[in-house]
């Protein structure tokens, strides 16, 4: 369970801490929710893990660690796209 949790607190880290970087006229051109959305999605998640250190496999934790993927799988390859890598 530590393996899982930790893998956990790290990919919601990384999608927060990414989805910072970008800007908002980035979300707005790869068509995907606004950037206030994505920070906050990812932060609460992120910041959920945190303070919920018990299980990573209660729902609050898989629901955010699932937006976390949809974030890291769609969205991230899209702002990447339409910045042609640069932020």
């Amino acid at each position: 369970m530590l393996v899982v949790l930790v893998a956990a607190i790290a990919i919601k880290g990384f999608a927060f801490v990414n989805a910072v970087t970008y800007s908002a006229e980035a979300y707005h051109a790869a068509g995907k929710l606004t950037k206030q959305a994505w920070c906050l999605i990812t932060g609460l998640g992120f910041a959920a893990q945190l303070i919920l250190l018990g299980s990573p496999l209660n729902i609050i934790s898989l629901i955010f660690t699932i937006a976390a993927l949809v974030y890291l799988a769609d969205v991230r390859p899209a702002l990447r796209e339409v910045t042609s890598g640069r932020r």
